[in-house]
């Protein structure tokens, strides 16, 4: 297949493509593995069932007076989390867990809208359609409160039931965008060829949907700005460094981002290099598409339990068992005055105007779903903390490390993977030891095309990578 524009002559891909020779003949060694503990895309009947054994429990529960609730595996500690060199950041096969209770007023809505979402989840799969994680909220945006709530939820499922997200027909909005040489089939048939123009193509919604894909590309560059995304762009790099494809998730990258550069990764083993602000968090996005993320947290203060709440508990299992579940009993189906007692929470105490928590609200890992999700072969292209000394930047144009910076810093250098990047772990120290951060931005004082003209060509074509 043919994709214009030309690039340089094909001497200037002699580094990429030993590069790429020796990325194949690893692949190679390690085909046919799988790595421990890995989800898989179940089927919708498998999916189907698992949920239904959910709700079976529940409804046991209530018939023997017990108190329901989820058992989800723990992604918020470091202790379930281990470092798989082929697969990056992964939980133990026997981790601990937590309970999402239904009679504590901290962690009723939390059950609540699990249970929702299931609901949704088993109706979207019942008739082979699709929703976004948007089209959730809305659907009931007085019980969800908020978007992240929903998110959530969504992620607790996908790990409770051990499949990944797609497996549960719910989608996420993208955000991130695609350039270069790569053309797709989308599942309803739409015909996609991305370019090296200044309109870039969004990342598609549906993945797993992508079908056909052809590319002659000689490496992926994932862009962690969207400006520098832009700039590249403007400046026609992706045409001049022909053929290649670049992605950016715009900052911290989303689920489908992530899913395309794996995908791409998967079926063409191309070289893949990261183009991340020489700073703390430009490196943790770095990792997030190498090795995977862990958690960060932000506290907020809950939304009270409301009457709403408590009386979707029960309406959501009446509904689940009469439509979902035609062969439990009569004799379980629940009561509107056993919704009350499953919240375990008193009508009194349920309309509370003063039932606040300061509680943290924590965006769990996406560690039990690594092996679909991370790269473990990206290499680091720039900017690096030794190009800002070799390249003797202005130090006017560098920035003091803050307090965060120093503590993500801290954080990263003490991560289990760093000791498998000396490299990696010698240019860390660098900027602990200037503290001072930089820019790809930086790289303009030294001409205004540097980045696309000189510094990105030759450490592509002398393997300027780590």
């Amino acid at each position: 297949m043919a994709f214009a524009p030309m690039g340089p002559e094909a001497s200037f891909f002699d580094a990429l493509d030993r590069h790429r020779a020796s990325l194949l003949a690893m692949v190679k060694r390690g085909a046919g593995e799988t790595p421990a503990g890995a989800t898989r895309v179940a089927s919708s009947s498998e999916v189907l069932t698992a949920i239904e054994n959910i709700i079976q429990d529940i409804i046991k529960s209530l018939a023997r007076n017990e108190v329901p609730a989820f058992t989800i595996d723990n992604r918020s500690s470091w202790e379930n989390i281990m470092f798989d060199d082929s697969v990056g950041l992964r939980m133990i096969p026997q981790c601990t867990t937590r309970k999402i209770r239904s009679d504590s007023p901290k962690s009723v809505k939390k059950f609540a809208l699990i249970l929702k979402v299931l609901s949704m989840i088993y109706k979207l799969i019942q008739s082979d359609t699709y929703a976004t994680k948007r089209d959730i909220y809305y659907t009931d945006s007085q019980l969800f409160g908020n978007q992240a709530a929903v998110d959530s939820a969504i992620d607790d499922i996908s790990c409770m039931l051990k499949v990944p997200r797609r497996s549960l027909h719910v989608l996420s909005t993208s955000k991130g965008l695609i350039a270069g040489n790569l053309r797709y089939m989308e599942e309803d048939g739409t015909r996609v060829q991305c370019t090296c123009s200044a309109t870039a193509t969004a990342v598609p919604t549906n993945i797993q949907g992508m079908q056909h894909l052809i590319t002659d590309a000689k490496f992926l560059l994932i862009v962690e700005k969207d400006a520098t995304f832009q700039r590249l762009l403007d400046d026609n790099f992706c045409s001049r460094m022909s053929p290649c494809i670049m992605v950016t998730g715009k900052g911290v990258p989303d689920l489908n981002t992530r899913l395309l550069v794996k995908k791409l990764w998967d079926t063409f083993h191309i070289p893949v290099f990261t183009l991340v602000d020489a700073d703390p968090y430009g490196i943790e996005i770095m990792c997030i598409y190498k090795y995977g993320s862990m958690v960060s947290t932000e506290k907020r203060v809950c939304s009270p339990v409301s009457t709403h709440t408590v009386h979707s508990l029960g309406g959501l299992l009446t509904g689940l068992v009469r439509q979902g579940f035609p062969e439990c009993p009569r004799e379980m189906v629940i009561s509107s005055r056993a919704s009350l007692c499953l919240s375990g929470v008193s009508p009194a105490l349920s309309i509370s105007s003063n039932l606040t928590d300061e509680m943290r609200c924590v965006q769990e890992s996406m560690s039990f779903e690594a092996h679909n999700l991370t790269i473990p072969t990206i290499r680091w292209l720039g900017l690096l903390p030794s190009d800002i000394q070799r390249l003797n930047i202005p130090k006017d144009s560098l920035i003091p490390l803050t307090k965060h910076d120093q503590m993500k810093l801290d954080s990263i250098l003490k991560r289990p993977y760093i000791t498998y990047q000396p490299l990696w772990k010698k240019e860390l120290e660098m900027m602990a030891d200037s503290k001072m951060k930089a820019e790809i931005q930086a790289l303009t004082l030294l001409s205004s095309d540097y980045l696309s003209r000189v510094y990105l060509p030759n450490k592509l074509r002398f393997g300027g990578w780590i």
